[in-house]
């Protein structure tokens, strides 16, 4: 049974019957808060935590209960998210999870997720006596296991999601040096937000696949546990499981991929979020659904909200996740930063196509103009790939992504020289962009053919850095 128990409920759990729900699990045991009371810890007698509960979240995004927990969950919205984790050190700490969550659905009229949680019998003793994690790991609620290196989370839902717990558990890592690596079993798949946060050494997503042991679910390689983090094992080659099509992929389709970069002048009237919304806007005909500081996307878009949170954390950067509707799967990272050329955004956008559905391509050079012309476009490429509809990650081999198309803002030409910019050694030539005085370039690198794609890239990129 998963460690995590989820209460989704349509009233706000209240300062009374979160407590409540708290003595529900055991009268016995001591209550400590952490983050400004916005996460509270049972623990037993000698400080051990066993149980964490995170503050109650409202959902105003349509969609985001199935997307990350699957069909069965909860649909309606606006609804409240109340998550608990149990430690993994203590076997029977599973059962606080569920008498709480299960407490709190009960009195409000919510559901659980596992919507199958098995409620403990009334009067249900927790053993406290096995031995729990070092107080170090455990001070971190999402944290299992702790070393000098790494720090491990052992998750278990159908899509591992950024959530607040992951992004705490991430921002710990940074802070002491560490590597986040979240072990899951082999059905388990991963968002574009923690996918890119996972996206190379020493940060990995770990499988564990009963007989076939440890591999990394991004590359297939055989991991073994050495130096308190989990490592590749020299001279093998990526474990079947991962390089074999799976039935668990799911629907293929086709998933059109945009990384751009932004930068505007530090004015009291800006107003952030402008690229993404026009992307959003041009290739699905309405802006994103919701937005957050992690996953679940809980808030309705707002570009104000944005950038007000923006300006709160002008000294240490905001990164935020956008979600489209359930028609239309959408996903995207934004990193917003204050630097001496001014307030630059930073996005990772993808958007999933099912099988028989046309790819947008078309309309890319005209939506690059106009992020050229009213969003200070800086540069931006677009790639298209096959891949699961629903924008989920699996742990197993997905074909790359291929490069179709580049863009440069006129900042970045004119610092290259027009003239050479306008001569790449490529098959197609550049379209200008806004300003003809001042264009930025649109650059068609190829058909989608994966070959031709990277080598055009590549031969540009050469040229334009010479």
């Amino acid at each position: 049974m998963t460690k995590d128990v989820i209460a989704l409920t349509p009233h706000m759990p209240g300062i009374r019957t979160i407590a409540a729900a708290l003595l529900a699990t055991g009268p016995e045991m001591r209550l400590q808060s952490l983050a400004d009371g916005n996460i509270l810890q049972l623990c037993d007698d000698a400080g051990r935590p066993l149980l964490s509960v995170e503050a109650p979240l409202q959902i105003h995004t349509p969609g985001e209960t199935t997307r990350l927990l699957g069909p069965a969950a909860d649909t309606r919205t606006p609804i409240w998210w109340t998550e608990a984790r149990a430690s993994t050190a203590v076997p029977e700490a599973e059962h606080l999870a569920a008498t709480f969550a299960g407490h709190l659905a009960h009195h409000l009229g919510g559901t659980l997720w596992p919507e199958n949680t098995p409620l403990p019998p009334p009067g249900t003793t927790l053993d406290t006596s096995t031995t729990a994690a070092p107080t170090p790991a455990a001070a971190q609620p999402a944290v299992d296991v702790l070393t000098d290196r790494v720090a491990v989370v052992i998750h278990d839902r159908p899509v591992i999601a950024m959530t607040a717990w992951l992004s705490d558990a991430l921002r710990a890592c940074l802070t002491t040096n560490r590597a986040l690596q979240i072990v899951t079993p082999p059905h388990n798949r991963l968002t574009l937000p923690t996918r890119l946060t996972l996206s190379g050494p020493p940060h990995r997503w770990v499988i564990r696949d009963g007989a076939r042991g440890y591999y990394d679910g991004l590359s297939g390689a055989q991991l073994h546990w050495q130096d308190g983090a989990f490592r590749p094992l020299e001279n093998t080659r990526p474990v079947a499981a991962f390089t074999q099509q799976s039935e668990l992929s799911g629907s293929k389709g086709g998933q059109l991929l945009l990384s751009f970069r932004t930068r505007h002048p530090a004015t009291a009237n800006l107003t952030l979020g402008g690229a993404l919304e026009h992307i959003w806007q041009t290739l699905t005909s309405q802006p994103p659904s919701g937005w957050g500081t992690a996953e679940p996307a809980s808030l309705p878009w707002s570009r104000q909200q944005i950038t007000d949170l923006a300006r709160q954390r002008v000294l240490g950067g905001t990164w935020l996740v956008a979600v489209g509707t359930p028609d239309r799967p959408a996903i995207a990272t934004l990193r917003i930063a204050n630097t001496d050329a001014g307030v630059e955004e930073e996005a990772s956008v993808a958007f999933g196509y099912r099988h028989d559905e046309q790819t947008p391509t078309n309309e890319l050079p005209e939506l690059a103009a106009a992020l050229v012309t009213h969003h200070n476009l800086q540069s931006m490429l677009i790639q298209h790939r096959t891949g699961r509809h629903d924008l989920t990650i699996p742990a197993h081999a997905e074909s790359l992504p291929v490069p179709i198309a580049f863009a440069l803002g006129p900042e970045d030409v004119e610092q290259i020289g027009l003239g050479h910019a306008l001569r790449p050694p490529i098959d197609h030539a550049p379209q200008r962009l806004g300003d003809t005085a001042h264009p930025g370039l649109y650059y068609t690198l190829g058909d989608e053919k994966p070959a031709s794609g990277w080598a055009a890239l590549e031969r540009l990129t050469r040229h334009l850095r010479q």
